[in-house]
């Protein structure tokens, strides 16, 4: 029934005014035409896919990863690219399987990396295509 529709992450924000800063000039994604008019949402194109943020009261509360980007080969130079832009990554030292190179989480073929927007929202890049 879904599976030839389209999906969005939806991340929750308090304060739309650093999202979209931090989304817009930090992420590079582009606002959609035509997406909400409400002035506390923000709905964005990622490839083929949506990245929709809005203010909640709930913002920060998830400490799952939100949303995830498959960069395929572009892995490493995004990621260098975040950390020039001052983006913070995360190290997290007890997933099974895996070894880090830096901020690089390593397993096997697969290179993860996660970083978190404003509001703590844990975003994740890996070095697959979709």
């Amino acid at each position: 029934m879904l599976g030839a529709k389209n999906a969005a992450a939806t991340l929750a924000v308090k304060d739309i005014g650093a999202a979209r800063n931090f989304y817009e000039n930090t992420l590079g994604l582009t606002q959609l035409e035509g997406g909400p008019s409400d002035l506390s949402t923000a709905l964005y194109k990622s490839g083929n896919s949506a990245v929709l943020v809005y203010e909640s009261r709930y913002a920060g509360t998830n400490q799952a990863t939100a949303a995830s980007w498959a960069v395929g080969d572009d892995f490493d130079a995004i990621v260098r690219s975040l950390k020039d832009k001052g983006v913070t990554f995360e190290r997290y030292d007890d997933l099974p399987g895996t070894t880090r190179d830096g901020d690089v989480h390593v397993m096997g073929e697969l290179k993860a990396a996660w970083f978190k927007d404003p509001d703590g929202n844990i975003l994740n890049l890996v070095n697959q295509a979709m």
